[in-house]
C-alpha cells in the first residue's frame, strides 16, 4: 500500500536532476520500504505540466497525496529535511498518514 504519490519535476539529464532522482530513489527505498510511489516529469519534454503544476525551478518535488499538496526545490540530498518539510513519516512509524483517512 503507497502512503504517499511524489512528482519530481526535472529539467532534462543535468547533473541536479541525476543526483534529485537517485536521492529520491534512495529515500523511497530505504526510509520509505515501499511507501511511496513516484513519478519523474522532464519539464523540457512535458512543459504544459510544468506549467499546469507551476513549477518555478528544478528539481521539484511534490508530494500529491495525501493532501494538501506539498512542495520542496533541490537537490534532496537531506532526506530528514526533505521527510520533515513534506510532513512524510517513514515506513514503520504510525504518526503518518494512512491511505484513505485524513491526516
Amino acid at each position: 500500500m503507497n502512503r504517499y504519490q511524489l512528482e519530481l519535476y526535472v529539467a532534462g539529464r543535468t547533473p541536479a536532476s541525476r543526483r534529485a532522482v537517485s536521492n529520491l530513489r534512495k529515500l523511497c527505498d530505504t526510509r520509505m520500504a515501499g511507501a511511496c510511489r513516484m513519478a519523474v516529469i522532464d519539464v523540457l519534454e512535458r512543459p504544459a505540466v510544468a506549467e499546469e503544476k507551476k513549477i518555478l525551478a528544478t528539481p521539484t518535488l511534490i508530494r500529491v497525496y495525501p493532501p494538501p499538496a506539498r512542495r520542496i526545490i533541490g537537490d534532496l540530498s537531506d532526506p530528514d529535511k526533505v521527510l520533515f518539510h513534506l510532513d512524510m513519516s517513514p515506513a514503520g512509524d504510525p504518526s503518518g498518514p494512512i491511505e484513505g483517512e485524513e491526516a
